[in-house]
């Protein structure tokens, strides 16, 4: 397909990037630091980490990964924390001894934890303490051997650290009991890192800095090899695409999306790290009265999230009572931004509610809106620089404009592979370097993209196809909803239904009212022939509504 998406680029905005202008990640982050090491980087908890301490504090822990833990390049090493200070220090630490970074959800089953550490075959682990229970019935049964663990209590100095400790262990209780054979404690590691060599592992573009594992959305999750070439190129993508947006050395950016997830990890940790913005780190935005308190403490100009936590927050209280003079930049993504949302969004806070499309294979994104939109649009806007898109039907022909078909994607973004699966890589990676990717998209003569839905969540009745986000949307739309999801059921006569899973806020509200509702707005074989109401909806650990939990 012809580059059409070129003409409504913004101007500034190169149609190519060059993903070798780092050799690696690491050098990037040298880059970054070396243009604002004075400047402070992370925050959480009130305490503030500087692009310099970043360095130093990241050099130890690399220092200590070689030299005591006798770790080498391409070892895999496990980080299993939310959104805390000692996960940069730690992940870039890692990348800096040469080591690939294991990202592992701490929400996560003992047995969801051991599946992935040892399809990783990681070796290494740095966990919250907080967590540290969920490691401990499984630990034998995997490779790891060397063991971190860090405390919420660790970035603050005696002898408030000691007081922190205590109430989170013992009046909060948050600390359930663990036990392992043997480790060492985040604030030992870099004392004692501090005083060890470091040696330049000599990493390039080709080797893999992350295995960065699907959400389970689609099946058992699969390590996507993420190298650093990708995550660069990604970077730099990026960074292009915001322009004049991003100012460096004045950005602050909220990331409520845990930094384990790629869509945080890439825009947040790594676009607003080259452009020497300050991170502020939330915890546990399911927390909206500490969250909103959080929010009201800064002057913030950058806050990314998905719908489900837009959503959260607008009908969190206290929202309507923080100051968004200084917000220029709300990037959605991650799963469908709904119209609703999206228009409550910005009439609360003056800002647009912009779009963007990604996927854990290609470090992710690949579409956004460009940054001149003054509203929501409801598409995913234009494929970045280096950025190749083709529309194809089953058969892999090529559609014409404004037709639906799967969306594929080439650049230089994309994923290596998928781990040890080789079958699994060769069903998505084309010989050409096509990631096939499951999504329904349609594009424009002028480029503009739109996700119709996910391949695999489509409904067919009775020979229509019926999109769950398009019903979505409109119920999502109507008065006293909250949130909703669509999936398809098994019929006997028209082979499949629709079915709708709706929490509401108006407890008045029947499916009489939800398929009257339907009827104003959609054809009769898109209208949900069974409706049940829930208190909550299954989401993954961003927000995003797991579908195949409720089919």
């Amino acid at each position: 397909m012809e580059p059409v998406w070129l003409k409504n680029y913004q101007e500034g905005v190169p149609a190519t990037i060059d993903p070798d202008q780092y050799v690696s990640l690491n050098a990037l982050f040298a880059d970054a630091i070396l243009k604002y090491k004075d400047l402070p980087a992370f925050t959480n908890v009130g305490q503030v980490l500087t692009y310099a301490e970043v360095d130093q504090q990241s050099r130890d822990f690399a220092a200590f990964l070689q030299n005591n833990f006798k770790m080498v390049k391409g070892e895999r090493f496990a980080i299993m924390m939310p959104n805390v200070i000692q996960y940069p220090v730690a992940m870039l630490g890692i990348l800096r001894a040469g080591c690939i970074v294991v990202n592992v959800n701490p929400l996560y089953t003992s047995e969801e934890f051991e599946h992935q550490v040892r399809d990783a075959q990681a070796t290494g682990l740095i966990v919250l303490e907080n967590y540290a229970h969920v490691v401990t019935p499984v630990l034998a049964k995997t490779d790891i051997k060397h063991i971190v663990i860090a405390k919420i209590s660790d970035v603050f100095p005696l002898p408030k650290s000691l007081f922190v400790d205590f109430i989170i262990k013992y009046v909060k209780r948050m600390v359930p009991a663990w036990k392992l054979p043997s480790f060492y404690w985040y604030k030992d590691v870099l004392k004692q890192g501090a005083q060890f060599k470091y040696v330049d592992p000599k990493v390039t573009g080709k080797d893999v800095a992350f295995l960065q594992y699907t959400g389970g959305t689609t099946g058992v999750p699969k390590g996507a090899m993420l190298t650093h070439r990708n995550i660069v190129a990604n970077t730099l993508q990026g960074a292009a695409w915001m322009g004049k947006t991003l100012v460096p050395r004045k950005e602050m950016v909220i990331t409520a999306l845990p930094l384990y997830h790629i869509f945080s990890l890439t825009i947040n940790c790594f676009i607003l790290f080259y452009a020497g913005a300050l991170n502020v780190l939330i915890t546990n935005p399911k927390d909206t009265k500490a969250f909103i308190k959080d929010l009201k403490k800064h002057k913030f100009t950058v806050i990314t999230g998905v719908n489900t936590l837009f959503n959260l927050l607008l009908n969190a209280k206290g929202f309507d009572t923080i100051n968004f003079d200084a917000l220029k930049l709300a990037i959605g993504g991650g799963m469908a931004v709904q119209k609703v949302v999206a228009d409550r969004w910005q009439q609360a806070t003056k800002s647009p509610l912009l779009q963007g499309y990604g996927l854990t294979e290609a470090s992710p994104a690949v579409c956004m809106e460009p940054m001149s939109f003054t509203c929501f649009k409801g598409g995913i806007g234009l494929p970045m620089p280096s950025t190749e898109v083709t529309i194809r039907d089953d058969k892999g022909h090529e559609v014409d404009f404004d037709q639906p078909g799967e969306l594929w994607i080439r650049g230089p973004q994309v994923m290596l592979g998928y781990w040890h699966q080789e079958l699994e890589t060769n069903n998505v990676l084309d010989a050409e370097g096509w990631l096939h990717s499951g999504d329904i998209a349609t594009i424009s003569s002028e480029g503009f993209m739109k996700i119709v839905d996910r391949k695999k969540d489509l409904i067919l009745v009775s020979g229509f196809k019926i999109f769950p986000n398009e019903v979505e949307d409109i119920i999502a739309a109507m008065p006293g909803v909250r949130e909703v999801a669509i999936v398809g059921a098994p019929d006997p006569i028209s082979g499949e239904k629709v079915m709708a899973f709706i929490v509401k806020t108006n407890p008045q509200i029947t499916a009489e009212d939800v398929r009257a509702y339907c009827h104003e707005h959609l054809t009769g074989y898109k209208i949900p022939k069974e409706i049940e109401f829930r208190a909550t909806l299954p989401k993954n650990n961003v927000g995003k509504i797991l579908r195949r939990e409720l089919r």
